[in-house]
């Protein structure tokens, strides 16, 4: 359904589970960046009047995985770390060239959220199917979900507003990207890395 053409090495659950108050803190930044992230969207493209309702939608949900994030990191007796660099997705932002029409770079950064949120869900997937604490495997299952129905919904708008042919082009072409950039990454207990 995800569309990832390399899919992560099982062995990355190994160690999430040996820093899970690492992986619970960038996947908290994570939220507050994806958050961040359709706030920009309404901010630079107004006139799209769906867009921005789901923008706004979606900003309120990422804060409120933020808080649920957090609340793991208390509960658990840890703290909120210092946010740190995303080499995936700074990666993954200099796949498209820069420059072009302003629809042009929405639709590129349409493109790039709905392939962090696939990304995520398999990660999410991959948690809630592996790791040995079962309370946090239910946390998983449940974004999981959440993470799925982001990474449609950013895709669609993609399609909806560029031309289709040419969008599924640069999907194809931004997944096959994405699958090089992926061997070199998931050895640390990041979301994405």
């Amino acid at each position: 359904m995800l569309g990832l053409k390399l899919p992560t090495d099982p062995r990355w659950v190994n160690i999430v589970e040996k820093n899970i108050a690492e992986i619970l803190t960038d996947h908290a930044y994570c939220e507050q960046k994806a958050a961040s992230m359709a706030i920009s969207l309404i901010v630079k493209f107004p006139e799209k009047v769906d867009l921005v309702q789901s923008m706004t939608a979606l900003a309120r949900e990422e804060m409120a995985h933020f808080k649920m994030v957090h609340d793991w990191i208390i509960k658990r007796g840890y703290e909120l770390g210092r946010e740190r660099k995303d080499e995936y997705v700074v990666a993954l932002h200099k796949f498209f060239p820069k420059g072009g029409s302003r629809n042009t770079h929405m639709i590129h950064q349409l493109l790039v959220a709905a392939l962090i949120e696939a990304r995520s869900c398999e990660r999410f997937r991959l948690l809630s199917e592996n790791i040995a604490d079962k309370e946090l495997a239910e946390f998983y299952r449940d974004l999981m979900v959440s993470e799925a129905n982001h990474y449609t919904m950013f895709l669609k708008f993609a399609r909806e507003y560029g031309d289709r042919a040419e969008v599924d082009q640069k999907w194809e072409d931004l997944l096959q990207y994405e699958a090089e950039l992926m061997k070199e990454l998931g050895k640390k207990e990041t979301v994405h890395g």
